[in-house]
């Protein structure tokens, strides 16, 4: 395979890199899948018997390994960690084609948590088994996936719900748009000047809303960005690999903070999402992290199950 761009179709050996390779309806499907596997775990018990998982992480993690890990498991296959958050990033020591081709003779599938996209594309390309995006600098798919599955557990159907993404145009934000743009979802995304999400990928956002009659809408001002809607997303204004800039950033996104004046701007039920961790009294203040309109926890507990829905789809 050749880099995965944004605008694709389903990859010939599907890879899950961008959020982008599956259909509208292929999305639907796996919402589908996750709430049987989440409510009937038992008819999903042996579906990844005898199946063996690498994975890479060159970050830092809680929800995502810890999520995986049992996720795997619970399905009677094995995950094989492999810390790269020390001992260097891959490449490093050995070429990303070398390891790939390694790891596709003992194991049926890589997951990759990772600084650089272009580290998973050449995974991908190098490897004749699936490889998972657990996490890049341009996208998280898994989250935005458990993100609007949280979401459809608590108001159904996503046609035309009205979500506020506040704060930084990064890698979730950027799989918010790819995912909820095949779910119908109308997203109005608030960010400073020079923090906008990336063109191609509002581009890619507002092609796939003409089919599925999604909206799109980028705006500067957060009141503005949260008027009305029925979930309010944000997320750490400063990512791994961007540290260097985090003074900055606290003087940027200050007026971007989620606290309890700017919910008051959204609808009456209107949740608080995150996918954390959170940095408490930055992007969001502890009276609404810790509110009963949070569902951060439950978007915790749902990229399980979303993950083993995706290795399901990939491995079974």
């Amino acid at each position: 395979m050749t880099a995965t761009p944004i605008a694709t179709p389903l990859l010939l050996n599907n890879d899950f890199l961008t959020g982008s390779e599956w259909s509208p309806t292929q999305v639907r499907e796996i919402l589908r899948l996750t709430a049987d596997s989440k409510a009937h775990p038992e008819r999903y018990s042996s579906a990844l018997r005898g199946k063996f998982f690498a994975l890479i992480f060159e970050k830092p993690s809680l929800r995502t390994r810890v999520t995986f890990e049992v996720g795997i498991q619970s399905m009677g296959g094995k995950p094989i960690f492999l810390d790269h958050t020390q001992a260097g990033r891959l490449g490093e020591r050995e070429s990303i084609p070398d390891v790939a081709r390694n790891l596709e003779r003992w194991v049926h599938g890589i997951i990759a948590r990772v600084y650089d996209q272009k580290v998973l594309e050449e995974l991908a390309s190098s490897a004749g088994i699936p490889v998972i995006n657990a996490l890049s600098d341009r996208f998280h798919p898994c989250q935005a996936l458990a993100d609007f599955f949280t979401l459809e557990e608590k108001f159904g159907n996503l046609r035309g719900f009205k979500l506020a993404y506040v704060g930084d145009g990064n890698n979730v934000c950027h799989s918010l748009i790819l995912i909820g743009a095949r779910l119908g979802v109308h997203l109005r995304i608030a960010t400073p000047p020079g923090y906008a999400p990336a063109p191609e990928v509002i581009a890619e956002g507002r092609r796939i809303g003409r089919e599925t009659r999604a909206k799109l809408e980028l705006v500067q001002h957060p009141a503005e960005g949260v008027a009305g809607a029925q979930g309010v997303y944000t997320d750490a204004w400063t990512s791994m690999g961007f540290e260097e800039e985090a003074k900055v950033r606290e003087t940027v996104f200050a007026p971007y903070q989620v606290n309890q004046a700017l919910m008051k701007q959204a609808a009456a039920d209107a949740v608080f999402m995150h996918c954390l961790p959170a940095h408490r009294g930055l992007e969001v203040t502890e009276d609404v992290i810790d509110s009963d309109r949070s569902i951060v926890l439950n978007q915790s507990e749902n990229r399980m199950h979303v993950q083993n829905a995706i290795l399901i789809t990939l491995f079974s």
